[in-house]
This record gives C-alpha cells, structure tokens and sequence, in this order.
C-alpha cells in the first residue's frame, strides 16, 4: 500500500542546484554559498551518520526554555521500538500495526499476534506522508509492540529489518521494493525470543547484520542485490548491531554476540580475536564502545569487560571486568564513552552512572534522567531498567538525554555530575516494562530538529538557536 506525494508540491526536497537552475550566476553562487553554511545534518540509521551517538550540527540551543520546544508537526503511527531515520528531507518510521492478538510484555514467552509492519516516509518539514510500504507480519516474539530496528538510509536506497527477520531494501523516492531477504525461510534462523534487533550497518557495497545459526551468526549482504558474500561464526543472533572500527591499522567489523565479543575481517569475515562475555538471556544489546585505544562492553547480569585496543595488529588486551554494584551494565540503550568516563543507564540500579574506565568505579549516579519521580526507597532498590538514551552534542560536554518516561533534556555530563539545562516532556510513555510506563525508542537529530516517537505518534520539534 503506498501513497506518492507528486514532486510538483515536494520541491524543498530535491537538490539547491535543481531548485536554482537557470538563476544568474552571481544569484546562483551567492545561494550556494549560503545553502553550503546553513547545511542540516542528516541521522540516516541507527545512532547518527557515525553510528556513534554524536550529534555535531551546528546552531543549535544549549538549553532547552521553560515552555519546552515548539513541535512543528505531529503524526500518528503504531507501534515499535525503532528509532526515526532522517535523510534528504524525508523522515522514516518503521512500526507495526496490530489486527489480533493480545500485546502482552513477557520476559518467560512470547505472544503471538496478526498484523503488518510498515515503513512510513514523511515530509521531514511538514510530516506528511509521502509514500508506505507495509507486508504481512504474524508476530510470536516477547515485547511485541513493534521492530525494533532503526531504518537504514544509504543513496537512493532504504532498508528495514523487522522483528521476525524480514530484511528489505525498498527505494527511498517511492518506497518500491528492490530486493528481500527472510531470515527463516532463506536461513533457517531462529527468532530471538525479543525479535531480530541487530540494525542492519552499511559499509561500502556490504550491508551487516546478526542473522544466527551454524555459520551465519553475523552475514554480509550485497547492498544491491541481497545476495550473500559471506557468512561467519557459530552463534544465535543476539540483539547487537555490528559496528566498523579502525585500530591495530586495520579496519575491523566488532560483533557482540551472544557468546563473546568478536573482530573479524570485514570483507570476507576472518576472524581476528574473540573475547568472551556472556549476558544472562543472550541479551547482548548495547554496541560496544570505544575511546582511544580502550573498549568497553556490557550486557545483562553482571557482564562487562574493559578491553585495550593494540596500537601495530588487530588484537584486544583485558584489562578489567566488572563486578556487582560497579562498572556499568547497559540493557537497551548503548552508552557513551568520552575521555575516560562512560555515561549510561545501568540495567540494575535503573539511573545513569558514570563509570571511571580505569577501574569500573562510579563516580556518580542520577535518577533524574531515567525516573525523575524516583521514590527514596526505589533510589534504594532501584528502578529495574529504567532507560535513558544519551546523545552527544558535537565535541563539547553538553547531551541531548532522552528518558523513558518521555522527556527530552539538554545536560552537562562531566566527572562532577548530570547537570540539567532543562527538560520538558515531549511524548507520552505508551509502552510498559516492569510495571513502569516507558517510550524505549532512540530519538533521529538532524535539521535542528528532534524527531521523537512513540507507540502512537511522531513528532518533530524545533531545536533552532
């Protein structure tokens, strides 16, 4: 089912020089000029054009006013745990639309339900919808709101894995499809019980992802055609999204997956090394992060390892891990690591911590991002899960922090604590985990403006100097 918007009334997305063409050149180049300087960043995938959780656009605020942010737009959508991609003027949301079952959130079974997923591409200025893509998508998965896998934009190309390892390539102008994989038909992949989550990483002509099973625990893709170029390692799926890093003068793809932390070769998946960690349920989730030449990767439980980086191979040293009420251990939102210090929320005590990457020791805890209402007696306990999605603003010390009970904040993150810069409340907490309401869904960055869903709607606020 798709609905195109004509490109008669969609001009503001086709190139300045298709716009301008046929003006004087003086006229021509003085636009460029200011077209080039006033440029708004894109957030094509999963964390930002880095895939680093870095947001460097310039001209915007570094507090957020007491009335909050204006939206610009609002559009209704379903549900999902995906995050907004944003690219050449278009904003897409993946969700999942439910005709039977019961949604019920179990963390010992899975619910089955009927219903589709769907790619919606909106206008990223005004949220209207320009075309959707959608298939038919029975669910037996536990969390079933909707995929969990953050749109993939590259070129002229989009791509979704939903959570019962549908992988698609459709064309990011009308939302034709290009090319399909299924995860169970074509690979006799096992569903992880909380669906396939591993957003799909593009690195020139491979597309990655975590598919499972004897041999295809990770499988580079073709981006063109689908077809595979290679297939390593003998593991379940996991719940991580592969990342490109350079160290040891080579490049290497990191995949943490349920067993261990693995570098391999990204061009035809030989292995480098291979460091062990194991989260309780297979929950590995968070990417491994890195600052200089340390790495650092946590999961489930108490798992966690501080890894350094060889400066003349591709090899990893251990050099400490964490124990229980140290260090940190993400769940669903992956942390940053900046100048020695990690900054994110801790799956057991539910705030964000700060963590010295010398030892595991923490620094400082705060509730205020993940449960701002914290009772004493729950800052005591803790809050289980409590999630905040934590991204840093260019190479300063200033954060965009979006928590889950949907407020988005502006705060400084240092070595002396969170210190806020305000907040205010931008979507309503439709989901539920542990008894508590949440929204776990990364927000997109871009055109200086934050793109924030929900289980029913999107939303784009401005966040303009």
């Amino acid at each position: 089912m798709k609905s195109v918007i004509p490109i008669a009334n969609r001009s503001h997305l086709l190139s300045p020089a298709v716009r301008i063409a046929g003006l004087p050149l003086g006229l021509f180049l003085m636009i460029a000029a200011v077209t080039t300087e006033a440029r708004a960043d894109d957030w094509p995938g999963w964390m930002g054009a880095g895939r680093d959780g870095v947001y460097s656009e310039s001209g915007i605020i570094d507090a957020i006013p007491p009335g909050g942010l204006k939206a610009k737009w609002r559009h209704p959508i379903a549900g999902g745990y995906a995050g907004p991609a944003v690219a050449d003027g278009r904003v897409f949301v993946f969700d999942y639309q439910r005709s039977a079952g019961e949604a019920v959130n179990s963390p010992n079974s899975r619910a089955n339900l009927q219903g589709v997923e769907r790619l919606i591409a909106l206008d990223a200025e005004t949220g209207e919808e320009l075309w959707k893509h959608q298939y038919d998508c029975p669910y037996s998965i536990s969390y079933p709101a909707g995929p969990r896998c953050t749109p993939t934009v590259d070129g002229d190309h989009v791509y979704i894995l939903g959570s019962e390892g549908d992988l698609h390539c459709l064309n990011v102008a009308n939302g034709d499809l290009v090319w399909a994989r299924s995860f169970k038909k074509d690979f006799g992949a096992e569903v992880p019980i909380w669906g396939f989550a591993s957003h799909p990483l593009i690195i020139g002509d491979l597309l990655y992802t975590m598919v499972g099973g004897d041999g295809q625990g990770i499988v580079a893709f073709d981006k063109n055609t689908g077809d595979v170029r290679w297939k390593a390692l003998d593991t379940n799926a996991g719940y991580c999204p592969p990342t490109l890093i350079e160290a040891g003068g080579t490049r290497q793809l990191i995949a943490f997956h349920p067993n261990g932390i693995t570098s391999l070769n990204p061009t035809n998946g030989e292995v480098f090394w291979t460091v062990d960690l194991a989260p309780m349920y297979e929950m590995s989730i968070a990417r491994p992060m890195v600052d200089g030449d340390l790495m650092y990767a946590s999961g489930i439980g108490s798992e966690s390892v501080m890894l350094r980086l060889s400066s003349d191979q591709p090899a990893a040293e251990e050099l400490w891990r964490g124990e229980r009420d140290e260090a940190l251990y993400s769940s669903n939102a992956t942390p940053m690591f900046v100048d020695g210090i990690l900054y994110g929320s801790d799956c057991h005590q539910g705030s964000l911590i700060a963590v010295d990457a010398k030892d595991g020791s923490r620094i400082w805890q705060s509730f205020r991002p993940t449960a701002p209402d914290a009772t004493e007696r729950q800052k005591k306990v803790g809050v289980k899960h409590g999630t905040a999605f934590v991204t840093r603003l260019g190479q300063s010390d200033r954060y965009l922090v979006f928590g889950q009970t949907g407020d988005l904040m502006i705060a400084t993150l240092d070595e002396t604590g969170f210190h806020e810069h305000g907040r205010f409340h931008a979507v309503d907490a439709t989901g539920e985990a542990f008894g508590n309401d949440v929204v776990w869904t990364h927000p997109a960055y871009a055109n200086r403006t934050a793109y924030i869903r929900n289980d029913k709607e999107i939303a784009a606020f401005d966040l303009s100097k």
